[in-house]
């Protein structure tokens, strides 16, 4: 059996880089950043925010929701996106303590 070389890296460790994969792109990262600062759910205009086309922007979306950061529910012919706040948190929380530990890693062993 031929074994992913990420499967051998902690769980965590792969879990926080499938969050970061999601968050590489400036458009996804356009997407969030919209979607928190109407503070509401809403149906398919985000590709009027961006200078992409609709088709660009739902792959995008759709890359997002796969790992969880944003949800959509279908009313009808539409699809209504909003932040999934409970693993927006878990992120926020990830990164500050991973990073916390990389800071504090840095200050023991640099000078």
């Amino acid at each position: 059996m031929v074994t992913a070389k990420t499967e051998l890296f902690e769980k965590e460790l792969q879990e926080a880089a499938l969050l970061f994969k999601a968050l590489s792109h400036p458009a996804r990262l356009a997407i969030i950043k919209h979607l928190a600062e109407t503070k509401t759910c809403i149906s398919g205009n985000i590709s009027d925010e961006l200078p992409l086309s609709r088709t660009t922007v739902n792959q995008h979306l759709a890359e997002l929701k796969k790992v969880g950061l944003i949800q959509g529910e279908i009313e009808g012919t539409r699809v209504n996106y909003c932040l999934n706040i409970e693993n927006i948190n878990a992120l926020h929380k990830l990164t500050y303590f991973f990073f916390k530990e990389v800071q504090a890693r840095d200050k023991k062993h640099c000078k």
